[in-house]
């Protein structure tokens, strides 16, 4: 990886990110959804940015495969490959967070490294790390994409939960039931953006 050249200097703005937080009348956060494959990150992450959205918070979904169509798509799924499409990601949402939005991610982030890496990224406290924990079991029979198919097939290699290691939060700052009703873990994560005063109660 190329180190920074010394000519290029990071450059204050005019406009603080207390006045943006102003602007929008909250606080820049991430929310970050892991679990596997099928356990309802996205449709969850989803469902909660539409519920803020009604309640006028300036938000952002980073989805996993919307990414790599763009930012990350010249990145494979090798663990080296993971990092780095895992640290971008992080970079992306520290300047979201910089510009005063709620941003909410959904990638499987498998290894708990790569979650420290952008916890350690962003501010105390502005890292809210979101377990859906889901079974195997029950996402491989949801399999929405049919990619639990081709990894049992051996068509698809380095597949999380298969082949491919998944470590779950120990400590996470929410853990989601992901077989509950989907309105019922919006409302769990509404309520502790309410009690760490993210958004008004």
């Amino acid at each position: 990886m190329a180190t920074h050249d010394e000519n290029v200097v990071w450059h204050a703005h005019a406009v603080t990110r207390a006045d943006r937080q102003r602007q929008h009348g909250h606080q820049g956060v991430v929310l970050w959804f892991t679990g596997l494959s099928g356990s309802g990150k996205s449709t969850v992450a989803g469902a909660l940015e539409q519920a803020l959205h009604q309640l006028g918070v300036s938000t952002y979904l980073l989805d996993g495969d919307n990414v790599r169509h763009g930012l990350c798509r010249d990145l494979g799924f090798s663990d080296a490959d993971r990092k780095e499409n895992i640290r971008r990601v992080g970079e992306v949402a520290r300047l979201m967070v910089d510009a005063g939005l709620v941003v909410l991610t959904a990638f499987i982030s498998p290894h708990r490294a790569e979650r420290q890496m952008v916890r350690e990224m962003l501010g105390t406290g502005e890292f809210i790390e979101v377990f859906v924990d889901t079974p195997l079991a029950i996402c491989e029979a949801r399999d929405p994409k049919g990619l639990y198919k081709k990894a049992r097939a051996g068509e698809l290699r380095n597949f999380t939960g298969i082949d491919s290691v998944y470590e779950a939060p120990e400590q996470p700052e929410i853990h989601l039931d992901g077989e509950q009703l989907v309105t019922k873990l919006t409302a769990q994560l509404l309520d502790l953006l309410r009690r760490r005063d993210i958004i008004e109660s």
